[in-house]
């Protein structure tokens, strides 16, 4: 054994999240140690709308996190598929905060661009017990 400890990733974790850009700004983010993670938020920023939850992927790229997760919208009336929209990101994680970049781009259910992709930024604060 080499004494040497294989330390977690610093994004590893349940996250606070502040997108200003966004319908609803705040969310909570929860990174997983297998490069998965998980996104939620109230669905109250669009009324003709309901979204899922959004579930993703990461990687460590340098000093930064990039990584996309993906949430489906329907029609709060209808209960039919409006979109699916994919939002990238890229993170800079400081102890028990992170600050970064996303950019969401919605598609239709064949897959075509519904328009052009929405740019926004993120401050993350660490939940800690």
């Amino acid at each position: 054994m080499s004494g040497i400890k294989n330390e977690p990733t610093p994004i590893v974790g349940t996250w606070f999240v502040k997108t200003p850009e966004a319908p609803f700004p705040y969310h909570l983010f929860v990174f997983h140690a297998d490069g998965t993670m998980l996104q939620t938020n109230p669905e109250a920023g669009d009324r003709n709308t309901s979204d899922s939850n959004g579930v993703g992927v990461w990687v460590v790229d340098g000093p930064n996190i990039k990584g996309k997760f993906v949430e489906i919208m329907a029609d709060r009336t209808t209960h039919q598929f409006v979109s699916r929209g994919e939002i990238s990101f890229s993170l800079t994680v400081n102890g028990n905060t992170f600050d970064g970049t996303a950019s969401a781009s919605f598609y239709d259910f064949d897959g075509r661009r519904l328009r052009e992709p929405l740019s926004a930024t993120m401050e993350g604060q660490r939940i800690v017990p």
